[in-house]
């Protein structure tokens, strides 16, 4: 089995789980560390020939992630491809179970029973925060509706300020971020990379610095990822 990824949190699964099937990966596949494949480019413009030329017999993506005419010109050229759609934690375990099934797992691996297991044995959340998760800064953009990230913050007790916007991830002026209710900040260090240096400052509210792929990725990182975001949100509100 030969297969290409286009999503990091898809390659960091796919090659802890099955290990030399990868033969391809984007430029921000940076888990697991020190992963030997082809890089193709960025998740919105892989090199569409050099995959080809790959002969993979399976390119995994994400709807959100990469972009149609991409996924389209790989089917053009006699490519399989698998596209995940992931809004909420459990379409996440559902949608790993489907690629790594595809990409020829022949059981379900440990870390993906620890990860479900991780998130569906915690203790219901006391205390419910309001915060306003951005993701970019200039300009300023947040988390709105139906993310994947609002979900996993939705369950650790956090609820998105934005989560009801038309948008799902619509650009906001600094002011109104300032202005909306709110008991804490949360500063993903990806997509843009936030640091106590750059986002904090803006804000009159505790802000927390979190781990973009603890927070927005679906893999072997949802294990650690109820604790890791939990402890962010707890030191800064101290």
């Amino acid at each position: 089995m030969r297969v290409v990824s286009l999503v990091p949190s898809l390659t960091e699964a796919v090659a802890v789980t099955l290990p030399g099937v990868l033969v391809g990966a984007t430029d921000w596949c940076s888990h697991p560390a020190g992963l030997d494949v082809v890089r193709i480019g960025g998740t919105k413009n892989p090199d569409v020939p050099a995959i080809v030329a790959l002969g993979p017999d399976l390119v995994v993506a994400n709807e959100e992630e990469n972009r149609a005419p991409d996924l389209a010109a790989l089917r053009a050229a006699g490519i399989e491809v698998l596209v995940t759609e992931i809004r909420e934690l459990p379409q996440a375990l559902r949608e790993l179970d489907r690629v790594l099934d595809a990409c020829g797992a022949t059981s379900r691996p440990r870390w993906l029973d620890e990860a479900e297991a991780a998130w569906t044995g915690r203790p219901a959340p006391g205390r419910r925060l309001r915060a306003v998760v951005p993701i970019w800064r200039r300009p300023w953009m947040v988390l709105g509706r139906d993310t994947f990230a609002g979900d996993l913050l939705a369950r650790l007790g956090v609820d998105n300020v934005h989560a009801g916007h038309a948008e799902r991830y619509p650009p906001i002026p600094l002011d109104e971020l300032g202005a909306v209710e709110k008991d804490l900040v949360i500063l993903p260090d990806e997509p843009y990379r936030f640091t106590a240096d750059d986002g904090p400052e803006a804000f009159d509210v505790p802000a927390a610095l979190v781990s973009g792929r603890h927070l927005t990725w679906y893999g072997p990182s949802l294990g650690q990822a109820p604790g890791v975001l939990a402890r962010a949100w707890e030191e800064a509100l101290r």
